[in-house]
């Protein structure tokens, strides 16, 4: 039998033993709108079942500034369907097309900037008429302070450029995210549009070691439910959610008030993206959901926590990623260095009374989730020197590693997830 993967942007097939018992995990058929610009316009000219009872053309009368947040290069959302029918809709309710922001939520990811940026937004019209710009955690003087959040006093610092526009506007993909539960929405402005001191925080040990910050868990999520009260202390915002199916294509779209538009496109993907089996596997083969979410091996983690829960204790995890560009960022190599140095306890114990995490090794401690349950196997294209600082074992024959899996076990079944995180699969007692 042979399988397709996520992989890099072409995906790899793998061809997997004649007596292997495999249960292929993936999303219910999902629909697919046969007009994606016109469900966009549609969206935009009124929402009422997203809490928003005007649509963006009524709700732009008036202002003199607007400012759209977008997920930067590393989710696949088709900005190329929605921001000039956004920016257009705001100019005709006399937003001027110079006050008019498009605002790359990188968190604390590196910028992007070229082609690259080009790539993301996928319009020429949008960057020659308005301005795009990078979100910078770093820079102080681009961030308002708003104080404390009640109750875990995580810094309220968010991009001034956004908070201070007459309409904010976050778009994004809604996903299963393996810490606040899905993405976009409220997401996309914190961390997406936050200051070092506040993605620092509600990244630390206490926040990520929390049960409920977890993939497809909104309930007590603590970093779900600091998001939402940062969205509500900038005075609140608007978003425009969607939702894509395994080949990319638009499923849903919605616009509306961000915390009630992003729960409706959650109660719409969540049908989809959480399968249950019957069982767990003793192998598990999954991907890191191919480009450009496979760029990095840092990414590549959500692809490990997202299959876990079908994963016997002790048993294998193999994930193929192709990570083209490397590790990720200095800090995150660092923080990769820590670990192999003083192994997954070590490194835990040397993080867990930080109130300020290290930029990026809280990727570092969510991997470690995956090596507490089993073993995990990781191919991918990364040079020797950096397969050294991942943490886990290196396969370089995919298929020989899955043979190996299956003859080392008594049982023959195998799970295989081919686009990774983006499907999270749940044991299900009969």
């Amino acid at each position: 039998m042979q399988v397709s993967l996520l992989y890099g942007r072409s995906g790899i097939r793998v061809a997997l033993p004649d007596d292997a018992e495999v249960t292929l995990i993936g999303k219910p058929e999902m629909p697919r709108l046969a007009d994606p610009v016109a469900a966009v316009r549609q969206a935009l000219g009124h929402s009422p079942t997203s809490g928003t009872p005007a649509g963006l053309q009524q709700i732009a009368q008036g202002a003199s500034s607007a400012c759209i947040a977008i997920c930067d290069i590393t989710r696949p959302v088709p900005n190329h369907l929605f921001l000039r029918p956004m920016i257009e809709t705001l100019a005709s309710a006399g937003v001027p097309l110079e006050q008019i922001t498009v605002l790359v939520a990188t968190g604390l990811h590196r910028p992007n900037l070229g082609d690259e940026l080009a790539e993301l937004i996928g319009d020429r019209w949008v960057l020659e008429n308005v301005s795009v710009v990078n979100h910078e955690a770093l820079c102080d003087e681009d961030h308002v302070d708003l104080g404390e959040t009640t109750t875990r006093q995580t810094p309220i610092k968010i991009d001034r450029r956004f908070v201070q526009a007459d309409v904010r506007i976050a778009t994004g993909l809604v996903e299963p995210h393996f810490m606040a539960g899905y993405s976009g929405g409220r997401k996309v402005i914190a961390p997406g549009l936050a200051h070092a001191d506040t993605i620092r925080t509600f990244h630390n040990h206490q926040f990520m070691s929390n049960p409920a910050a977890t993939n497809c868990n909104l309930h007590r999520n603590p970093l779900h439910e600091e998001q939402l009260e940062i969205v509500e202390r900038i005075g609140g915002a608007y978003a425009l959610n969607t939702v894509i199916d395994e080949h990319r294509n638009l499923s849903m779209v919605n616009f509306g008030e961000i915390t009630a538009s992003h729960q409706e496109a959650v109660s719409f993907i969540e049908r989809y993206c959480r399968v249950a089996v019957p069982r767990r596997f003793p192998t598990v083969i999954t991907s890191a959901a191919g480009y450009p979410l496979d760029k990095t091996y840092y990414q590549t983690v959500k692809g490990m926590v997202g299959a876990i829960e079908i994963l016997q204790r002790g048993g294998n995890l193999i994930i193929a990623s192709q990570c083209s560009e490397g590790l990720g960022s200095g800090d995150y190599a660092a923080a990769q260095a820590v670990l192999t140095r003083l192994g997954p306890e070590g490194f835990l114990q040397s993080i867990r009374d930080k109130p300020f995490a290290d930029i990026d090794e809280w990727q570092t401690q969510m991997q470690t989730k995956a090596t507490r349950q089993g073993n995990v196997y990781l191919y991918s294209a990364l040079p020797p020197e950096s397969k050294a600082l991942t943490g886990v074992r290196i396969s370089d024959d995919l298929e020989a590693t899955i043979r190996a899996s299956i003859d080392a076990s008594e049982c023959k079944r195998v799970a295989v997830i081919p686009e990774g995180p983006y499907v999270i699969p749940f044991v299900q007692d009969p």
